[in-house]
């Protein structure tokens, strides 16, 4: 008796065995908790894309049945077929079928190589912590980027009202020298009435009258032009410049008196007078003899590039407008880049040929997150034609600095430009998810 419930116990053990084999045999591997509901134990399989009814026994018996390759979804023998990585711990994701089984671990927990004579590890664990701690840090740094983006909001705001306020301010000071330079006009005419009085005079030889009405006609001109202080005036018909005004320096006055301090009435008239009977179109700030007019109503004129630097789109927040006036440069190989944020690019060699990558052209990033790129256009032309361009990405981080250049192309840049004010609100972490 003992011998028989031996012999019917070492039965039982061997039809486990065989059973728990043939329920290994006949697991549905390869497929997703999503799409478990396709294969649930029934007399018959539907393939997932309609096209055709088969028997369950023909699930996975390495015989590709459906065209989609859904009745092979744990095995090699459907073209198109995947195989889906559980990867428990990690990043579940899909390989193609054909991998299933040849030697090769794809996926983390060996679930791919279930009958073949590699000897994986299941590896998902640790390359989960990976993942994990590069994602904390990446984190850290987004938290980081943002509270440095929102300081930079703050100062773009004050700058943009300190900008806008000077704007205003030179505006003003516009309208007002307008309406000076409506007087000067008037005056000039006076002026010019006076020089032909004078040259009349002197063509009838009433060398007498000439420099009384000469010098009113200086003292008129000066005032039209408010140009030099008159301390003495030389003898006949010249005068020496002793002090000058707002407009040109001493040395400038100079220069504009052909090189000396004196000059007389003929010279005048040739020269400094049909210089100065254009002055009333200050508005084009003529550069006389190349002398530098430096005087600070001249100044007043900025605001035009003001106003243009205004016009630039700097976000939403202008959270970009501290770049603007800044550089930032990146040394690869033998080139040094430089990137001038709403200015142009550039690149120089170590022999000091310095070539434009592009001007600055326009914001290009997609329509959910339009500053995430720069265009520069219109650089030197490039050797096979057309003009070299340049594309910035901006991207996160707790600096502002240049990270990356290549050239992917001829002629066609490509940088990767690091600084808080690109960091996002959400970060989105996307997973390899594919579903058949």
């Amino acid at each position: 008796c003992s011998f028989l419930s031996s012999e019917m116990r070492f039965h039982i053990i061997i039809a486990a065995f065989l059973w728990a084999a043939f329920v290994e045999s006949r697991k549905i591997r390869g497929i997703s908790s999503s799409y478990k509901r396709f294969y649930r134990e029934r007399k018959s399989f539907l393939c997932i894309d309609g096209s055709k009814m088969i028997p369950f026994e023909q699930v996975n018996d390495d015989y590709c049945d459906c065209a989609d390759g859904s009745d092979e979804p744990g095995t090699s023998a459907c073209p198109r077929g995947r195989f889906y990585c559980t990867n428990l711990g990690f990043r579940p994701h899909y390989i193609p079928s054909s991998r299933v089984n040849d030697g090769i671990c794809d996926c983390c927990d060996a679930s791919d190589e279930y009958n073949s004579h590699a000897r994986c590890q299941n590896t998902c664990w640790n390359l989960g912590q990976k993942e994990r701690a590069y994602v904390e840090g990446q984190m850290k740094t987004l938290d980081e980027g943002l509270r440095l983006k929102q300081q930079l909001i703050e100062e773009g705001v004050l700058l943009w009202r300190e900008k806008q306020a000077q704007l205003r301010e030179l505006q003003r000071a516009a309208e007002d020298l307008q309406i000076k330079l409506e007087e000067h006009r008037k005056r000039k005419h006076e002026a010019d009435r006076l020089k032909e009085q004078t040259l009349k005079a002197l063509k009838a030889g009433d060398k007498g009258k000439a420099p009384s009405i000469f010098r009113t006609h200086f003292k008129t001109f000066a005032h039209f032009a408010e140009l030099f202080q008159f301390t003495q005036l030389g003898r006949r018909f010249g005068y020496r410049a002793a002090s000058i005004s707002c407009l040109l320096s001493l040395t400038g006055a100079t220069t504009l008196l052909g090189g000396g301090h004196q000059m007389d009435l003929s010279k005048f008239q040739n020269t400094l007078w049909d210089n100065f009977h254009c002055f009333h179109l200050v508005g084009s700030l003529l550069d006389y003899t190349n002398v530098k007019l430096s005087c600070n109503c001249i100044e007043h004129y900025d605001n035009f590039d003001l106003q243009k630097k205004l016009e630039i789109d700097y976000g939403t927040d202008w959270e970009y407008l501290f770049l603007n006036g800044q550089c930032y440069k990146l040394k690869v190989y033998e080139y040094m880049y430089t990137l001038c944020p709403f200015n142009m690019v550039s690149q120089k060699s170590t022999a000091g040929t310095e070539v434009s990558l592009g001007l600055w052209g326009m914001w290009a990033g997609p329509a959910k997150n339009h500053y995430s790129q720069m265009v520069y256009e219109n650089g030197e032309p490039c050797w096979q034609g057309g003009s070299r361009t340049t594309s910035v990405t901006m991207t996160c981080g707790t600096e502002t600095a240049l990270r990356s250049v290549k050239e992917p192309s001829k002629c066609q840049y490509i940088m990767d430009f690091e600084t808080p004010v690109a960091c996002q609100p959400v970060l989105k972490q996307r997973g390899v998810h594919s579903e058949l």
